[in-house]
Protein backbone atom coordinates (compact mmCIF):
# COMPACT_ATOMS: atom_id res chain seq x y z
CA UNK A 1 0.00 0.00 0.00
CA UNK A 2 1.25 3.50 -0.75
CA UNK A 3 2.53 5.61 2.11
CA UNK A 4 -0.56 7.67 2.90
CA UNK A 5 1.29 10.97 3.30
CA UNK A 6 2.90 10.65 -0.13
CA UNK A 7 -0.35 9.54 -1.74
CA UNK A 8 -2.35 12.38 -0.20
CA UNK A 9 0.14 15.02 -1.34
CA UNK A 10 0.42 13.51 -4.83
CA UNK A 11 -3.36 13.61 -5.14
CA UNK A 12 -3.43 17.26 -4.04
CA UNK A 13 -0.80 18.20 -6.61
CA UNK A 14 -2.47 16.29 -9.45
CA UNK A 15 -5.75 18.04 -8.62
CA UNK A 16 -4.13 21.37 -9.53
CA UNK A 17 -4.35 21.80 -13.34
CA UNK A 18 -0.86 23.21 -13.73
CA UNK A 19 -0.62 23.09 -17.51
CA UNK A 20 2.64 24.80 -18.44
CA UNK A 21 3.48 27.53 -17.55
CA UNK A 22 0.70 27.71 -14.94
CA UNK A 23 1.79 26.48 -11.52
CA UNK A 24 -1.83 26.50 -10.22
CA UNK A 25 -0.63 26.91 -6.64
CA UNK A 26 1.51 23.76 -6.48
CA UNK A 27 4.60 25.61 -5.30
CA UNK A 28 2.65 27.48 -2.63
CA UNK A 29 1.37 24.14 -1.35
CA UNK A 30 4.88 22.69 -1.24
CA UNK A 31 6.30 25.82 0.43
CA UNK A 32 3.62 25.57 3.11
CA UNK A 33 4.95 22.09 3.93
CA UNK A 34 8.62 23.10 3.88
CA UNK A 35 8.47 26.35 5.88
CA UNK A 36 7.54 24.64 9.19
CA UNK A 37 10.64 22.48 8.74
CA UNK A 38 12.87 25.55 8.80
CA UNK A 39 13.18 26.14 5.05
CA UNK A 40 13.60 29.69 3.78
CA UNK A 41 11.30 29.78 0.76
CA UNK A 42 11.82 32.37 -1.95
CA UNK A 43 9.61 32.93 -4.98
CA UNK A 44 11.59 33.86 -8.11
CA UNK A 45 8.98 34.39 -10.84
CA UNK A 46 9.88 34.90 -14.48
CA UNK A 47 6.95 36.45 -16.32
CA UNK A 48 4.12 33.91 -16.19
CA UNK A 49 6.48 31.27 -14.83
CA UNK A 50 6.58 30.38 -11.14
CA UNK A 51 9.91 29.37 -9.57
CA UNK A 52 10.64 28.36 -5.99
CA UNK A 53 13.98 28.18 -4.23
CA UNK A 54 13.73 26.72 -0.73
CA UNK A 55 16.73 25.99 1.51
CA UNK A 56 17.28 24.72 5.04
CA UNK A 57 20.74 25.39 6.44
CA UNK A 58 23.62 27.67 5.54
CA UNK A 59 26.58 25.30 5.41
CA UNK A 60 27.82 22.84 2.83
CA UNK A 61 27.49 20.34 1.41
CA UNK A 62 24.21 21.32 -0.26
CA UNK A 63 21.85 18.56 -1.41
CA UNK A 64 19.09 19.73 -3.79
CA UNK A 65 15.90 18.11 -5.00
CA UNK A 66 14.85 19.70 -8.30
CA UNK A 67 11.73 19.34 -10.38
CA UNK A 68 8.83 20.93 -12.17
CA UNK A 69 5.26 21.55 -11.16
CA UNK A 70 3.99 22.13 -14.70
CA UNK A 71 2.49 19.37 -16.83
CA UNK A 72 1.69 18.96 -20.51
CA UNK A 73 -1.92 19.48 -21.61
CA UNK A 74 -4.17 16.44 -21.11
CA UNK A 75 -5.26 16.32 -24.74
CA UNK A 76 -8.79 15.30 -25.73
CA UNK A 77 -10.71 14.54 -22.56
CA UNK A 78 -12.57 11.67 -24.20
CA UNK A 79 -9.27 9.76 -24.31
CA UNK A 80 -9.23 9.65 -20.51
CA UNK A 81 -11.39 7.27 -18.50
CA UNK A 82 -11.72 9.98 -15.83
CA UNK A 83 -10.97 13.64 -15.24
CA UNK A 84 -7.18 13.95 -15.78
CA UNK A 85 -6.95 16.41 -12.90
CA UNK A 86 -8.73 14.16 -10.43
CA UNK A 87 -6.22 11.63 -9.10
CA UNK A 88 -7.86 8.22 -9.37
CA UNK A 89 -6.82 4.92 -7.80
CA UNK A 90 -7.56 2.15 -10.30
CA UNK A 91 -6.40 -1.48 -10.13
CA UNK A 92 -3.30 -0.60 -8.12
CA UNK A 93 -2.41 2.49 -10.14
CA UNK A 94 -2.49 6.21 -9.38
CA UNK A 95 -3.90 7.81 -12.53
CA UNK A 96 -3.88 11.50 -13.49
CA UNK A 97 -1.97 14.08 -15.50
CA UNK A 98 1.41 14.47 -13.85
CA UNK A 99 1.20 11.23 -11.86
CA UNK A 100 4.51 10.10 -13.35
CA UNK A 101 5.88 13.38 -14.72
CA UNK A 102 6.43 14.46 -12.04
CA UNK A 103 4.03 15.17 -9.20
CA UNK A 104 4.60 11.84 -7.46
CA UNK A 105 8.31 12.63 -7.32
CA UNK A 106 7.53 16.03 -5.81
CA UNK A 107 5.30 14.45 -3.18
CA UNK A 108 8.00 11.89 -2.40
CA UNK A 109 10.62 14.67 -2.12
CA UNK A 110 8.54 16.63 0.35
CA UNK A 111 7.59 13.73 2.61
CA UNK A 112 11.17 12.42 2.52
CA UNK A 113 12.36 15.84 3.70
CA UNK A 114 9.73 15.90 6.45
CA UNK A 115 10.82 12.50 7.73
CA UNK A 116 14.52 13.32 7.41
CA UNK A 117 14.32 16.62 9.28
CA UNK A 118 12.15 15.07 12.02
CA UNK A 119 14.70 12.31 12.57
CA UNK A 120 17.83 14.44 11.97
CA UNK A 121 17.08 18.06 12.95
CA UNK A 122 20.80 18.82 13.31
CA UNK A 123 21.92 17.15 10.09
CA UNK A 124 25.12 18.32 8.48
CA UNK A 125 25.09 20.61 5.45
CA UNK A 126 21.97 22.01 3.82
CA UNK A 127 18.96 20.65 1.94
CA UNK A 128 17.12 22.57 -0.75
CA UNK A 129 14.36 22.38 -3.35
CA UNK A 130 14.42 24.06 -6.75
CA UNK A 131 11.07 24.01 -8.54
CA UNK A 132 9.80 25.58 -11.76
CA UNK A 133 6.63 25.67 -13.85
CA UNK A 134 8.60 26.08 -17.11
CA UNK A 135 10.10 22.65 -17.79
CA UNK A 136 7.43 21.38 -20.17
CA UNK A 137 7.40 24.71 -22.00
CA UNK A 138 10.18 26.82 -23.57
CA UNK A 139 12.35 26.40 -20.43
CA UNK A 140 13.64 29.96 -20.74
CA UNK A 141 12.31 31.53 -17.54
CA UNK A 142 12.42 28.59 -15.18
CA UNK A 143 15.34 26.61 -13.80
CA UNK A 144 17.82 28.43 -16.02
CA UNK A 145 16.73 31.75 -14.47
CA UNK A 146 16.98 30.41 -10.92
CA UNK A 147 20.47 29.10 -11.65
CA UNK A 148 21.51 32.53 -12.94
CA UNK A 149 20.17 34.11 -9.75
CA UNK A 150 22.06 31.64 -7.58
CA UNK A 151 25.22 32.22 -9.62
CA UNK A 152 24.91 35.98 -9.11
CA UNK A 153 24.66 35.35 -5.36
CA UNK A 154 27.76 33.15 -5.44
CA UNK A 155 25.80 30.02 -4.53
CA UNK A 156 27.24 26.62 -5.33
CA UNK A 157 25.53 23.27 -4.94
CA UNK A 158 27.12 19.89 -4.30
CA UNK A 159 24.48 17.26 -5.11
CA UNK A 160 21.23 17.40 -7.05
CA UNK A 161 18.55 14.81 -7.82
CA UNK A 162 16.07 15.81 -10.52
CA UNK A 163 12.87 13.84 -10.05
CA UNK A 164 12.30 12.98 -13.70
CA UNK A 165 10.65 9.59 -14.34
CA UNK A 166 13.69 7.49 -15.28
CA UNK A 167 12.61 3.96 -14.37
CA UNK A 168 11.91 1.71 -17.34
CA UNK A 169 10.63 -1.73 -16.31
CA UNK A 170 10.86 -1.54 -12.51
CA UNK A 171 11.33 1.22 -9.96
CA UNK A 172 15.03 1.91 -9.67
CA UNK A 173 16.32 0.08 -12.72
CA UNK A 174 17.67 3.24 -14.38
CA UNK A 175 19.43 6.38 -13.18
CA UNK A 176 20.20 9.16 -15.64
CA UNK A 177 23.69 10.37 -14.74
CA UNK A 178 23.93 12.68 -17.73
CA UNK A 179 22.25 13.82 -20.91
CA UNK A 180 23.46 14.57 -24.39
CA UNK A 181 23.57 18.15 -25.58
CA UNK A 182 21.28 19.38 -28.35
CA UNK A 183 22.46 21.73 -31.11
CA UNK A 184 20.09 22.66 -33.94
CA UNK A 185 20.86 24.41 -37.20
CA UNK A 186 18.82 25.94 -39.99
CA UNK A 187 20.96 25.97 -43.12
CA UNK A 188 19.83 28.04 -46.09
CA UNK A 189 21.53 27.22 -49.38
CA UNK A 190 21.01 30.03 -51.89
CA UNK A 191 20.67 29.31 -55.59
CA UNK A 192 19.09 31.07 -58.56
CA UNK A 193 15.43 30.45 -59.36
CA UNK A 194 14.55 29.60 -62.93
CA UNK A 195 12.61 27.48 -65.39
CA UNK A 196 13.32 23.75 -65.31
CA UNK A 197 13.69 23.79 -69.13
CA UNK A 198 16.54 26.31 -68.88
CA UNK A 199 18.77 24.99 -66.08
CA UNK A 200 21.81 26.84 -67.53
CA UNK A 201 20.09 30.08 -66.54
CA UNK A 202 19.47 28.96 -62.95
CA UNK A 203 21.35 27.33 -60.07
CA UNK A 204 19.53 24.57 -58.20
CA UNK A 205 20.34 24.73 -54.46
CA UNK A 206 18.91 21.23 -53.85
CA UNK A 207 21.36 19.73 -56.32
CA UNK A 208 24.19 21.68 -54.75
CA UNK A 209 23.18 20.70 -51.22
CA UNK A 210 22.85 16.98 -51.95
CA UNK A 211 26.56 15.98 -51.91
CA UNK A 212 27.24 18.17 -48.89
CA UNK A 213 24.29 16.60 -47.08
CA UNK A 214 25.61 13.14 -47.88
CA UNK A 215 28.92 14.06 -46.31
CA UNK A 216 27.25 15.53 -43.24
CA UNK A 217 25.25 12.31 -42.79
CA UNK A 218 28.32 10.11 -43.20
CA UNK A 219 30.67 12.11 -40.98
CA UNK A 220 31.85 10.51 -37.73
CA UNK A 221 31.64 13.44 -35.38
CA UNK A 222 33.09 11.51 -32.44
CA UNK A 223 33.01 7.99 -31.05
CA UNK A 224 31.45 8.86 -27.70
CA UNK A 225 33.00 7.68 -24.45
CA UNK A 226 32.34 5.24 -21.63
CA UNK A 227 29.09 7.03 -20.70
CA UNK A 228 27.82 8.44 -24.02
CA UNK A 229 27.14 7.02 -27.48
CA UNK A 230 28.65 8.76 -30.48
CA UNK A 231 27.27 12.14 -31.47
CA UNK A 232 24.43 11.85 -33.99
CA UNK A 233 23.40 14.13 -36.86
CA UNK A 234 19.81 14.02 -38.08
CA UNK A 235 17.80 15.96 -40.66
CA UNK A 236 14.39 16.97 -39.38
CA UNK A 237 13.09 19.09 -42.28
CA UNK A 238 14.08 19.90 -45.87
CA UNK A 239 12.19 22.58 -47.79
CA UNK A 240 12.56 23.90 -51.31
CA UNK A 241 10.45 24.98 -54.25
CA UNK A 242 7.37 27.06 -54.94
CA UNK A 243 4.98 24.17 -55.32
CA UNK A 244 5.10 24.42 -59.08
CA UNK A 245 6.67 21.50 -60.94
CA UNK A 246 8.38 23.64 -63.57
CA UNK A 247 10.33 26.02 -61.31
CA UNK A 248 13.88 25.50 -60.07
CA UNK A 249 13.89 26.70 -56.47
CA UNK A 250 15.93 29.69 -55.42
CA UNK A 251 16.67 28.48 -51.92
CA UNK A 252 16.80 25.18 -50.03
CA UNK A 253 16.27 25.18 -46.28
CA UNK A 254 17.62 22.32 -44.16
CA UNK A 255 16.74 21.86 -40.47
CA UNK A 256 19.07 19.50 -38.66
CA UNK A 257 20.08 18.55 -35.12
CA UNK A 258 23.13 17.22 -33.34
CA UNK A 259 22.66 15.17 -30.17
CA UNK A 260 26.19 15.38 -28.87
CA UNK A 261 28.23 13.86 -26.10
CA UNK A 262 30.91 15.36 -23.90
CA UNK A 263 33.36 14.14 -26.56
CA UNK A 264 32.36 17.13 -28.73
CA UNK A 265 31.60 20.80 -28.14
CA UNK A 266 29.13 23.12 -29.88
CA UNK A 267 32.02 25.10 -31.33
CA UNK A 268 33.72 22.07 -32.89
CA UNK A 269 30.44 20.85 -34.38
CA UNK A 270 29.74 24.27 -35.85
CA UNK A 271 33.20 24.70 -37.32
CA UNK A 272 33.23 21.21 -38.88
CA UNK A 273 29.78 21.76 -40.40
CA UNK A 274 30.79 25.08 -41.90
CA UNK A 275 33.98 23.55 -43.28
CA UNK A 276 31.99 20.84 -45.10
CA UNK A 277 29.59 23.38 -46.61
CA UNK A 278 32.47 25.59 -47.70
CA UNK A 279 34.30 22.61 -49.20
CA UNK A 280 31.29 22.07 -51.47
CA UNK A 281 31.38 25.75 -52.45
CA UNK A 282 27.84 26.49 -51.34
CA UNK A 283 26.34 29.95 -50.98
CA UNK A 284 24.83 29.46 -47.55
CA UNK A 285 23.82 30.98 -44.24
CA UNK A 286 23.24 29.23 -40.89
CA UNK A 287 21.15 29.98 -37.81
CA UNK A 288 22.34 27.99 -34.79
CA UNK A 289 20.30 27.17 -31.68
CA UNK A 290 22.02 25.59 -28.70
CA UNK A 291 19.17 23.85 -26.88
CA UNK A 292 21.37 22.47 -24.14
CA UNK A 293 24.92 21.48 -23.25
CA UNK A 294 25.64 17.89 -22.31
CA UNK A 295 26.25 17.10 -18.67
CA UNK A 296 27.75 14.08 -16.98
CA UNK A 297 28.06 12.90 -13.40
CA UNK A 298 30.61 10.06 -13.27
CA UNK A 299 30.40 7.37 -10.63
CA UNK A 300 30.93 9.12 -7.30
CA UNK A 301 29.27 9.92 -3.98
CA UNK A 302 25.83 10.85 -5.35
CA UNK A 303 25.55 7.91 -7.76
CA UNK A 304 26.79 5.54 -5.08
CA UNK A 305 24.37 6.88 -2.45
CA UNK A 306 21.42 6.57 -4.80
CA UNK A 307 22.36 3.10 -6.07
CA UNK A 308 22.78 1.91 -2.48
CA UNK A 309 19.41 3.39 -1.47
CA UNK A 310 17.66 1.77 -4.43
CA UNK A 311 19.22 -1.62 -3.70
CA UNK A 312 18.26 -1.42 -0.02
CA UNK A 313 14.68 -0.43 -0.78
CA UNK A 314 13.89 -2.52 -3.87
CA UNK A 315 16.68 -5.04 -4.33
CA UNK A 316 17.31 -3.63 -7.80
CA UNK A 317 20.80 -2.86 -9.10
CA UNK A 318 20.34 0.48 -10.84
CA UNK A 319 22.09 1.06 -14.16
CA UNK A 320 23.55 4.41 -15.15
CA UNK A 321 22.30 5.80 -18.45
CA UNK A 322 22.63 8.97 -20.53
CA UNK A 323 19.97 8.14 -23.14
CA UNK A 324 16.93 10.23 -23.94
CA UNK A 325 16.38 13.93 -24.48
CA UNK A 326 17.34 16.95 -22.45
CA UNK A 327 16.20 17.97 -18.97
CA UNK A 328 16.65 20.88 -16.58
CA UNK A 329 19.66 19.04 -15.22
CA UNK A 330 21.62 20.72 -18.04
CA UNK A 331 21.09 24.10 -16.36
CA UNK A 332 21.79 22.95 -12.81
CA UNK A 333 25.06 21.34 -13.88
CA UNK A 334 26.47 24.86 -14.34
CA UNK A 335 26.64 25.28 -10.54
CA UNK A 336 26.53 21.68 -9.34
CA UNK A 337 29.19 19.05 -10.14
CA UNK A 338 26.97 16.06 -9.39
CA UNK A 339 23.52 16.07 -11.01
CA UNK A 340 21.47 12.94 -11.63
CA UNK A 341 17.87 12.18 -12.49
CA UNK A 342 15.82 9.55 -10.76
CA UNK A 343 12.10 8.93 -10.46
CA UNK A 344 9.22 6.54 -11.17
CA UNK A 345 8.20 4.53 -14.23
CA UNK A 346 8.15 6.56 -17.44
CA UNK A 347 6.05 4.26 -19.66
CA UNK A 348 2.94 6.50 -19.68
CA UNK A 349 4.37 10.02 -19.46
CA UNK A 350 2.58 12.57 -21.68
CA UNK A 351 -0.04 9.93 -22.53
CA UNK A 352 -3.75 9.82 -21.78
CA UNK A 353 -4.20 7.73 -18.67
CA UNK A 354 -0.77 8.68 -17.26
CA UNK A 355 -0.15 6.58 -14.15
CA UNK A 356 2.30 4.96 -11.74
CA UNK A 357 1.90 1.92 -9.44
CA UNK A 358 0.56 2.87 -6.03
CA UNK A 359 2.94 0.46 -4.33
CA UNK A 360 5.94 2.39 -5.64
CA UNK A 361 5.14 5.69 -3.90
CA UNK A 362 6.48 4.69 -0.48
CA UNK A 363 9.69 3.08 -1.84
CA UNK A 364 10.36 6.19 -3.94
CA UNK A 365 10.06 8.39 -0.87
CA UNK A 366 12.25 6.05 1.16
CA UNK A 367 14.95 6.06 -1.52
CA UNK A 368 15.10 9.85 -1.47
CA UNK A 369 15.26 9.85 2.35
CA UNK A 370 18.05 7.24 2.40
CA UNK A 371 20.15 9.42 0.07
CA UNK A 372 19.78 12.34 2.46
CA UNK A 373 20.82 10.16 5.39
CA UNK A 374 23.94 9.05 3.53
CA UNK A 375 25.07 12.43 2.21
CA UNK A 376 24.02 14.64 5.14
CA UNK A 377 24.68 12.58 8.28
CA UNK A 378 24.36 13.91 11.80
CA UNK A 379 27.56 15.61 12.97
CA UNK A 380 29.68 13.53 15.34
CA UNK A 381 28.83 13.94 18.99
CA UNK A 382 31.12 16.26 20.92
Amino acid sequence: MADQDVLDLARELIARPSVTPDDAGCQHLIASRLQPLGFHCESLPGGAVSNLWARRGTEGPVMVFAGHTDVVPPGPLDTWAQDPFTATETDGWLVGRGAADMKSSLAAFVVALEEFVAAHPSHSGSVACLLTSDEEGPATQGTVQVVRTLQALGETLDYCIVGEPTSSQALGDTIKNGRRGSLSARIQVHGIQGHVAYPHLARNPVHQLAPALTELCNTVWDTGNEYFPATSFQVSNLHAGTGASNVIPGVAILDCNFRFSTASTPDTLKSRTIAILQQHQLDFSIEWTLNGEPFLTPQGPLCAALQSAIAAETGTQAQLSTTGGTSDGRFIAAICPQVIEFGPLNATIHQAGERIPLNQLAPLKNIYRRVLETLLPDPPAT
